[in-house]
């Protein structure tokens, strides 16, 4: 059976030009309740220079920024970060920016790596090559975190359990697990690099 392919930008402008807020990250009580257990869960209190990957419109990159000294939010869809840029004018140390992941890479390293309902849009072949490209741009003692929805759906490519155990095997030896949680709907999972 062939895999599904990545889902690319044009997707999710056609997302977006139908609604603003497409997944209800503003008023929905699931997003709201994942964000804060996605905060509480982060391993450090602090971080120097993190990267979100898929921002969206900045509801979590706004909450996120109180964490870190320098925070880069990426996104693939202009009207979601148009949208992020505006939440975030007032944090002057938080960078909006169109990236397509993991086609564009920011250059530099990152103490924190946020990967929050993202991976799934990819095929297995590109999240696995992606995985490498994430463990490159980590710090010595830098955490990756991946939180994502679990239940199938037919849009993408790969569920939220099946990104999350790729990346599990294929970090072995170089990440380690330090926080998993499973509810319902979501499992998040944070990783340390080993020195």
């Amino acid at each position: 059976m062939n895999e599904k392919k990545s889902l690319d930008a044009t997707y999710f402008d056609d997302v977006y030009r139908c609604a603003a807020d497409p997944w209800n990250f503003q008023t929905s009580e699931y997003e709201s309740g994942k964000y804060a257990e996605t905060l509480k869960s982060l391993p450090k209190n602090h971080y120097e220079n993190a990267w979100e990957i898929g921002c969206s419109i900045g509801v979590l990159t706004e909450k996120l920024a109180a964490r870190c000294a320098k925070l880069l939010a990426t996104d693939v869809a202009d009207a979601a970060l148009a949208q992020a840029a505006e939440r975030c004018r007032r944090l002057p140390h938080v960078t909006v920016k169109k990236m397509r992941f993991p086609e564009d890479l920011p250059g530099g390293k990152f103490d924190l790596i946020l990967i929050s309902e993202v991976a799934y849009y990819l095929s297995p072949s590109d999240w696995l090559a992606a995985q490498a490209k994430i463990v490159e741009r980590l710090t010595e003692n830098g955490n990756v975190v991946l939180v994502h929805w679990t239940p199938e759906v037919h849009d993408y490519p790969q569920t939220g359990d099946a990104v999350h155990e790729s990346f599990i095997d294929n970090t072995a030896g170089v990440l380690r697990r330090a926080v998993e949680k499973r509810t319902e709907k979501y499992r998040l999972d944070a990783f340390e690099k080993i020195v």
